[in-house]
């Protein structure tokens, strides 16, 4: 994600590098740097002239403090604008209504559908509320039955209206069906556009008229950059969306339409599309997003999506084991599926502050924990829970059943027996010091 123009950034940065103070000079040749940077990302000239301008009436205005660099400050100040850029604080989606009705609008190939499914089974999962999806697409072939896989998927209804050609009565009808069964929200799927066409948009209008939705959320395909903020500007000046969707941020996406397409329509990026499965959507936060541009992670990101898959009961039973030196192979496989249930590996990574530019050029796909789970998987029960019973010839029986070698093997008995050794020595010590600080609160 925005990978390119965070290396960019990083390098116009290097300039004030041994700079005492910050000049117009240096500052210029920085700003020169930045605003490349951003054409780069397909970024429009004139927003990204007027970034550049606020920045440096910011910088020239600023004394460095000691203990701060002319970089460190440059950085600080080009993050703030960043995500002032973006928006500046994060929008919640409006739940209000009886039932809240959200429209989803955009071109054909946007990601409409899938987004549509995604946002059922965020909303379904994480604010537990009750769903219904309104196949309003009767345009393209296969979207009603594309829509009700989806749904079956996440275990939501989808309202169709088969042989029907009016998705506005589509959409009235979904409502009314809504209601008469207590569904607190209806997300009601769109055709897409091929490109802006008169008499469709004219119909959204006449849907977005007729059931009078507490959002209407543009989606739009981040990779297609400043075309995006063009659409979305087209969209907006119809419809009065309420909010933009940007997808695909998990491709090869440049970062344009993310950083442009607030000011532009002066709506707000309200979520974000960062892969295939149905749980690969976020709320959008500028400051987080500001982040990672600039290559400092995104830990807060990383925690939530690991407080997402901690069961707390699982977490005092593996405390239990740990303590007794009982962690075995089962224990470790669990906090391997709990790991790939939390996303994408190399993103994950990427949110460890300090470790975007260190894994930025490796190849880590979702496969990576494969050869360890073959192995786990190739033991037999004695061995997952003793690995201390492991022989030469167990080793070897291992290896032939998981399709690697003894060294393969060898290796990650040693990595897990260092892991064990580690984890035992962290709950002995935390002991120990919640111990001490019980103490202390007795004397004090």
């Amino acid at each position: 994600m925005f990978e390119g123009l965070s290396d960019k950034l990083d390098k116009a940065f290097k300039v004030l590098k041994g700079h005492g103070h910050i000049t117009e000079i240096n500052v210029a040749e920085t700003l020169k740097d930045v605003r490349k940077a951003l054409l780069d990302a397909d970024v429009s000239y004139k927003i990204a002239k007027q970034f550049t301008d606020d920045i440096k009436e910011k910088a020239l205005g600023q004394n460095v403090l000691t203990a701060v660099s002319p970089g460190q400050l440059m950085v600080k100040i080009v993050h703030d604008e960043l995500e002032a850029l973006m928006g500046g604080v994060q929008s919640e989606i409006n739940l209000k209504g009886d039932p809240a009705i959200v429209l989803i609008a955009g071109l054909q190939g946007s990601g409409k559908t899938t987004f549509a499914a995604k946002l059922a089974n965020y909303l379904k999962t994480k604010r537990n509320i009750k769903v219904l999806l309104v196949a309003g697409d009767v345009y393209r072939p296969a979207a009603i039955d594309q829509l009700k896989v989806l749904g079956e998927q996440i275990g939501v209804q989808v309202f169709t209206e088969e042989g029907s050609k009016e998705p506005v009565k589509i959409a009235k009808n979904a409502i009314k069906h809504a209601r008469e069964y207590g569904y607190q929200m209806v997300i009601v799927d769109t055709a897409g556009r091929l490109s802006i066409d008169e008499e469709m948009m004219k119909e959204i209008a006449a849907i977005k008229q007729t059931v009078n939705p507490q959002e209407t959320l543009f989606v739009v395909d981040s990779m297609t950059g400043q075309d995006a903020v063009n659409t979305a500007k087209a969209f907006n000046d119809l419809l009065d969306f309420t909010g933009v969707v940007l997808t695909k941020l998990d491709g090869d996406t440049r970062g344009g339409a993310a950083l442009s397409i607030k000011s532009v329509v002066n709506k707000p990026i309200k979520f974000v599309g960062i892969g295939e499965k149905m749980d690969a959507i976020d709320v959008f936060y500028p400051s987080r997003m500001a982040d990672r541009i600039l290559g400092m992670g995104d830990i807060v990101s990383l925690v939530e999506k690991a407080q997402e898959q901690y069961d707390e009961e699982e977490a005092k039973q593996l405390q239990k084991k740990i303590a007794k030196n009982q962690f075995d192979f089962n224990d470790f496989l669990s906090q391997i599926k709990q790991i790939k249930k939390m996303g994408n590996v190399k993103d994950l990574m990427g949110m460890i502050p300090g470790m975007g530019k260190a894994i930025r050029n490796l190849d880590i796909d979702d496969n990576a924990f494969k050869g360890i789970e073959a192995i786990i998987y190739s033991m037999t029960p004695l061995e997952r829970s003793d690995p201390t019973v492991m022989n030469g010839s167990r080793r070897r029986r291992i290896a032939e059943g998981a399709g690697s070698t003894i060294q393969d093997v060898n290796r990650l008995l040693k990595q897990f027996e260092d892991t064990r050794k580690m984890m035992r020595m962290m709950t002995t010590n935390k002991g120990r010091n919640m111990a001490q600080m019980m103490r202390n609160m007795k004397k004090n």
